[in-house]
């Protein structure tokens, strides 16, 4: 059993600046095909954690999250648990047999946020993915989502909306910038990007996002290099989508793939999906996902991280204090 083979040494031992992940999670050959069937002969799922070296959001996950009893114990008697560095060289074999090293993992899958969390089931399919950090008590839910198996009854995002109650606002706020109906997102070639924004109400990262994120001068300049629309992820409000069918925000949601509130799904002016926010963010990573979009530097660089480290080097280099949990 994988369990079994921490501290084997002919297993893969995690590099040792591996983000700190908990003792208990496993060190295996990084065999996904194998570890999936391992795990499934004693009953549970593969977790796949991908991190990085100062993740703000990595820490988060790691103190808050796994030092809850509970969550521990359902993690570890559900779940055989494996973290991967995002910039790591250790070697992995995809489940087609592809053999790549932990970076070019994370490329395969676009990783684009750390924490990424993947779950797979018995077959290999990836039934719940997180993007960036999830507070304990929604975590918690998309452990029970994958472990009691619900995935056959529905998304995870209409699991969570059901069983996650969090203390925020019945009404989802309202801002200046965003665009009135009727909702016809054909793109004109000289258009600016579409800044798609999915939320529901009793949403704590989304009352943020406008309370905090939405109020810093420089997210509100890169914002006016948008064209932004808001959709209730639920909602029935007709949409013409970028190109040219007409149906609802909610179908367009599902089209999508959306799972998380709050979300964004930048568009370009061909009418493309150009990157998408589908994690908690504070301001600064909000900001740095904006201009990495507005400044069409996606087209050249396509690691988001890379983008968002040299961003960071290049305003201290200026001088400007750099926080990433601010």
């Amino acid at each position: 059993m994988l369990a079994g083979a921490v501290g084997s040494a002919s297993a893969q031992a995690l590099p040792s600046n591996a983000i700190e992940a908990p003792p208990w999670f496993a060190q295996t050959f990084l065999d996904f095909g194998e570890d999936i069937r391992d795990a499934a002969r004693d009953g549970r799922r593969l977790m796949v954690y991908f991190g990085q070296d100062g993740c703000p959001y990595c820490r988060e996950l790691m103190v808050n999250n796994f030092s809850q009893r509970r969550i521990v114990e359902k993690t570890r008697g559900h779940f055989v648990s494996i973290a991967l560095n995002l910039w790591g060289d250790r070697e992995t074999t995809w489940l087609d047999g592809r053999v790549m090293s932990e970076k070019a993992l994370g490329r395969l899958l676009n990783v684009q946020f750390t924490p990424t969390l993947l779950f797979f089931d018995e077959s290999g399919a990836i039934v719940a993915r997180v993007n960036g950090y999830a507070p304990p008590h929604r975590f918690e839910a998309v452990l029970d989502y994958v472990a009691g198996r619900h995935e056959k009854e529905g998304a995870l995002g209409a699991y969570l909306a059901r069983h996650v109650r969090d203390s925020a606002s019945e009404r989802m706020a309202d801002e200046p910038f965003f665009l009135p109906p009727p909702y016809d997102l054909q793109r004109a070639p000289d258009a600016k990007p579409l800044a798609v924004l999915f939320e529901t109400s009793r949403c704590a990262p989304c009352d943020e996002m406008h309370r905090i994120g939405f109020k810093r001068a420089e997210v509100r300049a890169l914002l006016e290099r948008f064209d932004v629309v808001r959709f209730g992820l639920s909602a029935r409000t007709p949409v013409t989508t970028p190109d040219g069918r007409r149906t609802t925000a909610e179908a367009w949601a599902r089209e999508l793939g959306v799972s998380f509130t709050p979300t964004f799904v930048f568009i370009d002016a061909g009418g493309r999906e150009a990157f998408r926010i589908d994690a908690y963010l504070r301001p600064f990573h909000l900001a740095s996902s904006l201009e990495y979009v507005a400044s069409g530097a996606y087209r050249e660089e396509p690691s988001f991280q890379r983008f968002v480290q040299q961003r960071a080097e290049r305003l201290r280099a200026r001088g400007t204090k750099v926080d990433l949990m601010q």
